[in-house]
């Protein structure tokens, strides 16, 4: 499952294939929306939840609200059922899902008019960190380059070459963790996934007010 982006995305994978997924774009409704989404998935797929033997979460980065709606329901699941849970960057995912060979970017809306973003060698290969920045700012580090994701969309005049999937796929998602799994650790231990807790990279949008009145009783 993944949050991170205006997409409400839920996949089943049984290791061989996606068995069923779900996806819808609302920005404003991840936590009305995800729940239900699980809930047809595991329908569709003829399963119920104690049928899940492990969880892939996108950690983001992405808007503060929405992420952790994924993020808490994994946990959630993980408890219930005693299984684990693997991290993913939701970057990743979405290069994953696109399947361009040579080197590109991904970006997704960041809000403020700036993005999330990365570089890829491929679409299996991240070789920058995920960062934060308005479009300009990095246009000319991107120029020539394929840019998939939304923020390519909203943003042409900076990345011209905007490639699909516009939004993140929890069926993509799961077939790259599935990838992972079956390769196993690395020499060094890495298993390729990352810790289950929110990316965020910058404070959240909600602050609290500075010189609010204090009420005190009388």
């Amino acid at each position: 499952m993944d949050t991170a982006t205006p997409a409400v995305t839920v996949a089943l994978h049984d290791g061989e294939a996606v068995v069923a997924s779900s996806a819808e774009v609302d920005a404003r409704r991840h936590g009305e929306l995800l729940l239900p989404a699980v809930d047809r998935v595991l329908a569709e797929a003829g399963l119920k939840l104690d049928a899940v033997t492990g969880i892939v979460v996108g950690v983001g980065p992405g808007p503060y609200t929405g992420l952790r709606v994924g993020l808490v329901t994994a946990a959630a699941f993980s408890s219930a059922l005693g299984v684990p849970v693997h991290g993913l960057c939701t970057l990743d995912g979405l290069a994953y899902a696109s399947g361009i060979d040579g080197p590109f970017a991904v970006a997704t809306d960041a809000r403020r008019k700036e993005v999330y973003w990365a570089r890829y060698e491929d679409s299996r290969t991240r070789v920058t960190d995920a960062a934060v920045d308005r479009p300009a700012e990095i246009a000319e580090r991107l120029a020539g380059l394929p840019v998939v994701g939304a923020g390519a969309r909203l943003y042409p005049e900076a990345f011209p070459d905007a490639r699909d999937p516009e939004h993140q796929s929890a069926a993509g998602l799961a077939a790259l963790a599935v990838e992972k799994l079956a390769a196993g650790p690395s020499a060094d231990g890495d298993d390729g996934f990352l810790e289950p807790l929110p990316m965020y990279l910058r404070r959240p949008d909600a602050q609290v007010p500075k010189n609010y009145k204090v009420v005190t009783p009388k």
